[in-house]
């Protein structure tokens, strides 16, 4: 037998290991379903999904040159049906939020305040003139404020 990228295969698992399971498909071929490509929710441990002698359904994701088989077995389950207009669930993981500074003020973090945004298109050059002297006025208020905080109050005996 020769598998096809795509295919759905019924296979048995032959070995479990930390990062992976081998699975035999028919004709005695086999391949590995890497650790992230067993469940739709996050394996903290193999053992808890897969034991040696199961019976599964796996895709075949990838072939490489040297011909070893990937495989999947949360690709081979049918797709998960959400209820329309609900979020996926959170995953866990922290959502990556930009840098705020001064609190999350949106003043002081936009370019520029809403009374300055130009009206239609304009330059590259007066973008960056509205850029640079939103720039200074930032460094400026930066630097008076942290006049005076360098030595204030810690003195070593």
């Amino acid at each position: 037998m020769q598998a096809e990228i795509g295919k759905v295969y019924d296979g048995k698992v032959t070995g479990v290991l930390k990062f992976g399971a081998f699975v035999e498909m028919e004709d005695g071929v086999s391949g590995m379903v890497h650790i992230s490509e067993v469940a739709n929710e996050y394996v903290n441990d193999i053992n808890d999904h897969l034991q040696v002698g199961q019976e599964v359904k796996v895709k075949v994701i990838s072939i490489a040159e040297d011909g070893k088989i990937a495989l999947s077995i949360k690709k081979a389950l049918p797709p998960v049906q959400r209820p329309a207009g609900k979020k996926p669930q959170n995953t866990g993981r922290p959502q990556k939020q930009p840098p705020m500074r001064n609190g999350g003020n949106d003043a002081v973090n936009a370019p520029y305040a809403a009374s300055d945004m130009p009206k239609g298109p304009q330059s590259f050059e007066d973008m960056m003139s509205r850029f640079k002297k939103s720039s200074d006025e930032k460094l400026s208020d930066m630097k008076r404020n942290m006049e005076g905080k360098g030595r204030r109050g810690s003195r070593r005996k």
